[in-house]
């Protein structure tokens, strides 16, 4: 029989067992797997340390043009890859079966529907991928199998128009594509445009509807690149490349429409050097959003109100590397992972309290990273 111990040691019997108690968990959380598609060919998987941030066993465990962005089915089952070339025969959407320890088997391919497809998401439900296609400036949506691989072509937009900027925007350039969190809506940014299109979106026919309103105009020249939702679906941020800034949107979920609250400058008010927008993030917890600047190579950090959504300026912090195109928060919210196509992914920790960025020390070479997905092992 165990006797219980004395009243003046419960204190500290019971800050040991937490500690134990801490201890064994940690113990038994897995790594997280990390996915690099490259922006010249071929998808690589690692493992990330959640103690430490280390990046460990990178290897090849694909082989396709340009994997240059990812996505992962709610699954966890299936990953879903773009081949961004630069004519319609080269442009395609890969689907591959997520097996033990990161494998990945190839399921099958289907054509994009244009040129340059930069962007891949999957519905929330996981019964759609679509993909945004840069180069020749349309959208298409794709219904998957019940083995995750994709079905044929269940919608496709051509975008028309053209905006302010003639060296960037004589045209349509659709840069993302995705729902909004209740899987009711499916937004196309468009960069040649200025505008975000919006669509009602039926996920089990992959099919969609333009919206009324059809659309979110952006400030003329600013062209709108990625759109993410806050996590209690109130906000969403859109960056938009060419005038560096993220704006913060009002998000009505009963008509799929937007109204702006606030634009956030990334870059430095005495900077003149030549830097594009990129990437945009909300970290789990919804406290802080994070910006990429390609050219002044950094990553900016905002705190966010949750009630408002308002966004107020934390630091910039470089990139670890030149031109992060991408980079992802891992899903414990510990750590951020910086893709710079430079040939660096760097891994920086996240204080919990400011959301500001430190260096782990932790950093893997790899010819032209361009996207980052990562993936908890169980």
């Amino acid at each position: 029989m165990v006797s219980s111990p004395p009243n003046n040691m419960k204190p500290l019997f019971q800050i040991a067992f937490a500690f134990a108690l801490i201890l064994c968990v940690q113990s038994v959380v897995a790594s997280e797997l990390v996915f690099i598609g490259r922006g010249d060919k071929n998808i690589h998987v690692g493992r990330l340390d959640p103690t430490t941030g280390a990046l460990t066993d990178v290897r090849q465990v694909a082989e396709l043009l340009a994997p240059s962005f990812l996505c992962i089915a709610p699954s966890h089952h299936f990953l879903y890859a773009v081949s961004e070339g630069q004519t319609p025969e080269k442009s395609a959407i890969s689907a591959f079966a997520i097996g033990a320890d990161g494998a990945l088997t190839f399921l099958n391919r289907q054509p994009s529907g244009g040129s340059g497809p930069c962007h891949v998401s999957v519905d929330p439900q996981g019964k759609c991928v679509m993909t945004a296609n840069y180069g020749s400036g349309s959208m298409a949506v794709f219904p998957i199998q019940p083995d995750g691989s994709l079905g044929a072509r269940s919608a496709f937009f051509q975008d028309q128009g053209s905006s302010v900027n003639q060296e960037r925007q004589q045209g349509p350039h659709a840069h993302c594509v995705l729902t909004d969190p209740a899987d009711r809506y499916a937004f196309d940014c468009d960069l040649g445009l200025d505008q975000v299109l919006i669509y009602k979106i039926d996920p089990a026919t992959g099919t969609l509807t333009p919206n009324d309103p059809p659309f979110f105009a952006g400030k003329p020249g600013s062209g709108p690149r990625h759109l993410t939702f806050h996590p209690n679906g109130r906000f969403a941020y859109l960056i938009n490349e060419l005038d560096s800034t993220i704006v913060t949107l009002a998000y009505d979920a009963s008509a799929g429409s937007f109204s702006a609250l606030q634009s956030s400058p990334l870059l430095p008010n005495d900077y003149n050097g030549k830097s594009t927008a990129a990437e945009v993030v909300v970290h789990p917890s919804g406290k802080f959003v994070y910006g990429s600047n390609r050219g002044h190579d950094s990553i900016t950090v905002f705190s966010c109100d949750p009630d408002t959504g308002h966004l107020t300026f934390v630091e910039r912090h470089s990139s670890g590397g030149k031109t992060p195109r991408n980079f992802e928060i891992d899903p414990s919210g510990a750590f951020l992972l910086a893709a710079n196509q430079s040939g660096v992914v760097v891994i920086f920790r996240i204080d919990p309290a400011t959301g500001k960025l430190t260096e782990t020390g932790n950093a893997v070479h790899i010819p032209i990273p361009m996207c980052i997905k990562c993936l908890p092992e169980n």
